[in-house]
């Protein structure tokens, strides 16, 4: 079975983050610019800290490409940091004091030590920049296949667009998104949550919020319903709740479903013979409210998965700690840190949603180069649209 995977390594502060990915096909045109300006855009947005003006990512491919193709062999991929201060104890002395909400207490007790600096270090979100470039990279070959993924901000604190995102009008709403200083495509919504986080840098705490990714061309049938670690759903899930600061997921309606009935839940199959040639077989829904996944599988509609993001740990104001060398009580560290990373975390979002779609298409479709997993998908499309024929002729 062809698998698309990826190892990353290094640690926030450095000389490097390096991952290789395998399993990418031969003969897929890898976009490194698409690579590079999704790094500046996890980069980006209001409310970041300083160390955004530390750093400017760019991307290096070290192995498995040639001509700006893929050559089948893992891809490496090296994302130097500047600013390695790990061994200077003068600018990282060791942090007895751990911040409420962050990995800092856990990592000290878990690893028998009283400095949370080699914890709070290793869980540091430095690292999504790796996840990043990964799903950019995925994304070179989901777009030959005319997959497409768009992620943008729902919502920071109370501040949110009610903003309805479909396969026909997301890439009209592209420009607004990136213009954005919260990457909404609301300029409305957009002002308001500049505002929540402008009243928390004052107030000197922070704000979180909601995160949304759409994929749009998916045939019905990546994912599996025979092993719940198979289960696309499930994969996605895990994969968003590791981003950092992430504390819920939901896919189409979530939660909300607990509220309806189900015939107010379910979405209605209908035929459309117009549209049997496309990604979804003719089979549409009028709505959309179980997101794009039924079984653990794709169903042809696009795949909705949205993320509750809690507000970052690190507060300028500080909250009620313990030192853990006195176990007395202190005020929690403070390093410089973002009053908001929403519009980032939307960025870390749509990339590590596009990175476990692809994996899902590469267990599905197999494949050593982009000619033979086009193949294989066609072939795969053309049985199902005979699948009723087929069907009579077996019975």
């Amino acid at each position: 079975m062809a698998r698309l995977d990826a190892l990353t390594a290094g640690e926030s502060h450095g000389p490097a983050l390096v991952s290789i990915v395998s399993g990418m096909p031969a003969g897929v045109p890898i976009d490194l610019d698409l690579l590079n300006a999704e790094l500046r855009r996890r980069q980006a947005g209001y409310g970041r800290g300083g160390r955004q003006r530390l750093e400017t990512d760019s991307a290096t491919i070290l192995t498995g490409v040639r001509r700006s193709h893929s050559t089948g062999a893992p891809i490496t991929l090296h994302i130097p940091n500047r600013d390695s201060r790990l061994d200077d104890l003068t600018r990282t002395p060791p942090i007895h004091t751990p911040r409420p909400g962050h990995a800092d207490l856990a990592g000290s007790i878990k690893y028998l030590t009283t400095d949370c600096r080699d914890t709070l270090e290793r869980a540091s979100a430095r690292e999504t920049a790796s996840r990043v470039a990964c799903g950019a990279l995925a994304r070179s070959l989901l777009a030959p296949l005319g997959i497409e993924v768009f992620a943008f901000v729902r919502s920071i604190h109370q501040a949110r667009t009610d903003i309805a995102i479909t396969e026909a009008n997301w890439k009209s709403l592209l420009p607004t998104r990136d213009a954005s200083d919260t990457f909404c495509p609301d300029p409305a919504a957009t002002a308001k949550q500049v505002d929540a986080i402008h009243a928390a840098k004052v107030d000197k705490t922070t704000v979180g919020g909601i995160i949304e990714a759409h994929v749009f061309g998916l045939p019905p049938g990546l994912g599996s319903t025979m092993h719940w670690f198979d289960k696309l759903d499930a994969r996605l899930a895990c994969a968003v709740m590791g981003i950092q600061a992430i504390k819920g997921v939901q896919i189409g309606l979530g939660f909300d479903a607990t509220t309806r009935f189900g015939h107010e839940v379910h979405d209605p199959i209908t035929f459309d013979p117009a549209r049997r040639n496309d990604h979804t077989l003719g089979y549409i829904r009028p709505t959309n409210n179980a997101g794009g996944t039924e079984g653990g599988m794709t169903n042809g509609a696009p795949l909705v998965i949205q993320a509750a993001m809690k507000p970052i740990s690190t507060l300028l104001r500080g909250m009620p700690s313990v030192d853990l060398t006195t176990n007395t009580a202190a005020p929690s560290a403070y390093e410089r840190s973002d009053v908001a990373a929403v519009a980032a975390a939307s960025v870390v979002l749509e990339n590590v949603v596009a990175f476990e779609v692809c994996r899902a298409l590469r267990e599905k479709f197999g494949g050593d180069s982009l000619r033979e997993v086009l193949a294989q998908r066609d072939t795969y499309l053309t049985l199902a649209r005979t699948l009723p024929t087929q069907q009579a002729d077996i019975t």
